[in-house]
């Protein structure tokens, strides 16, 4: 297991202050720039290590109000504070900027050699970081595969929570001995696969959120006051099931070649479709109403359920082949 983080360019140990860190020796200033819901959880974990939050970048009211409550007394500072009076930078800040952050701090010479820079974003490796290492800092990569509250509740999830960890191979087991202090596990992304990593999560976590928003949708619209209480049990049961026995779970229509069935789920989301695009006040200018997206989801997900069961022999080509024409 990697040995605790030291700190690689203070001059002694950090002393307590605002941050509300601890004196222990070899603990590290931490500065967290985004105070979003990830950033203020995990810079509060890094806390509870006993490593001092010397300052946080927090912009929006939100922001600043979810520094106070999970990071109290850390002083709000700006990005190049935060980085001249850090040993670990953490950035947690959306995809899209955080390239320019980066480069933006650079150009400023805000970097330093032996400094650790760490970023939480799915998507990005260390390549993103390559002005931190030109400086002679450490790149690393430790993204969270959790969804946040941004409240104090998360700190207890990371326990059960993994982190997607990328670094240079020397450098491997300091994002780990960070995860492992935070109470995460890591698991080691190759570089060149950060983008599929954070796509395969994107597609199960994201769009299983819609899958299930749209399923209340059609019972709420049929008459079901309470669609989440019929659908909490089948759901999570269906998760879980898949988690432990991967695509031996599947159950319904087309896992079993019942075309019928699969037909008649066509033709009433079809109707359904049609009453919606046919709703009063609604003109072919129009953008699309909500929930007239159903039919689609429907159908592609039935179509990627064919093609697995059709791999797995689940089916007679008969049936196969009747599936097939149901779906187009």
């Amino acid at each position: 297991m990697p040995e605790p983080v030291n700190g690689p360019t203070s001059n002694g140990p950090a002393s307590s202050g605002a941050g509300g860190g601890s004196s222990r020796a070899g603990r590290l200033r931490v500065g967290v720039i985004g105070a979003g819901k990830v950033g203020a959880v995990l810079g509060a974990a890094l806390r509870s290590a006993e490593h001092q939050v010397s300052g946080v970048a927090a912009v929006s009211e939100a922001s600043r109000e979810r520094a106070e409550n999970l990071l109290p007394g850390v002083p709000v500072l700006e990005p190049g504070e935060i980085v001249a009076g850090s040993d670990l930078v953490l950035l947690a800040v959306p995809d899209d900027v955080l390239g320019e952050l980066v480069s933006g701090l650079a150009s400023l010479g805000a970097w330093r050699p032996g400094q650790l820079v760490a970023h939480t974003s799915g998507r990005f490796g260390v390549g993103v970081l390559d002005p931190v290492r030109a400086a002679g800092a450490i790149p690393l990569a430790i993204h969270p595969a959790m969804a946040f509250s941004g409240l104090s509740l998360d700190l207890g999830r990371l326990q059960d929570c993994v982190f997607g960890v990328s670094a240079d191979p020397a450098m491997l087991p300091i994002a780990q001995a960070l995860v492992i202090e935070m109470g995460g596990e890591p698991v080691v992304i190759p570089e060149e696969q950060r983008v599929l990593y954070h796509a395969a999560l994107a597609h199960g976590s994201n769009h299983l959120v819609t899958l299930a928003s749209q399923a209340a949708q059609v019972l709420r619209e049929i008459g079901v006051a309470d669609p989440e209480r019929l659908l909490g049990p089948l759901l999570r049961a269906s998760l879980d099931n898949a988690l432990v026995s991967g695509e031996s779970a599947l159950t319904g229509p087309v896992s079993r070649g019942d075309a019928g069935t699969v037909a008649s789920h066509r033709e009433a989301l079809t109707g359904r479709d049609r009453l919606l695009r046919n709703a009063p006040g609604r003109g072919d200018d129009q953008p699309g109403a909500p929930g007239d997206d159903i039919l689609d989801s429907y159908l592609s997900m039935a179509r990627a359920t064919l093609q697995r069961a059709v791999r797995q022999d689940r089916l007679r080509a008969d049936q196969a082949t009747a599936l097939g024409d149901v779906l187009g």
